[in-house]
């Protein structure tokens, strides 16, 4: 089911139209299963964060288990959940946080305090929003590593 005060996407159109129509916004995506004990976590963080980062920031659910999802879930890979994807005016912003994939978050954040500074954070210019403020796609990860999940990826070799 999801948080109640986020909403939830469950139909590819309506991610469209979400990352096409968010605009001056960072939009942040929580690929996930409403019955996964992380992504409750991380949800719980979202829904407790979306009135603090409203201003600059709109947070919506992704319902992984939807057909019409698979898309999205080939596209940018996700085979662990939660995976948070971040866009700014249609474009998808990348986040170096020193693991090997910078095109999403993997896991849940350690705090509510955590998921603000990525998304916006003044006293460090190179969270999500300010960074794309500034014209940017890749920024880096304002958490300190201890902070950051740690997952061991894994890729497979197509040629082969």
């Amino acid at each position: 089911m999801g948080s109640v005060l986020l909403p939830t996407l469950r139909r590819k159109p309506e991610v469209d139209a979400a990352i096409r129509d968010t605009l001056d916004k960072v939009l942040v995506l929580r690929f996930g299963r409403a019955a996964d004990a992380a992504c409750l976590h991380l949800d719980d963080i979202l829904a407790k964060s979306s009135w603090d980062i409203s201003k600059f920031a709109m947070v919506a659910l992704v319902d992984m288990d939807s057909e019409e999802m698979q898309v999205y879930i080939d596209y940018f890979d996700i085979t662990l959940v939660p995976a948070t994807i971040f866009f700014f005016n249609a474009q998808h912003m990348k986040m170096d946080s020193g693991t090997p994939d910078h095109t999403k978050w993997i896991g849940s954040f350690s705090s509510k305090q955590d998921f603000i500074d990525v998304v916006e954070q003044s006293t460090r210019p190179k969270a999500i929003f300010r960074g794309a403020m500034k014209g940017k796609l890749i920024v880096s990860c304002p958490l300190p590593p201890e902070r950051i999940p740690r997952f061991q990826l894994l890729f497979k070799d197509e040629a082969n």
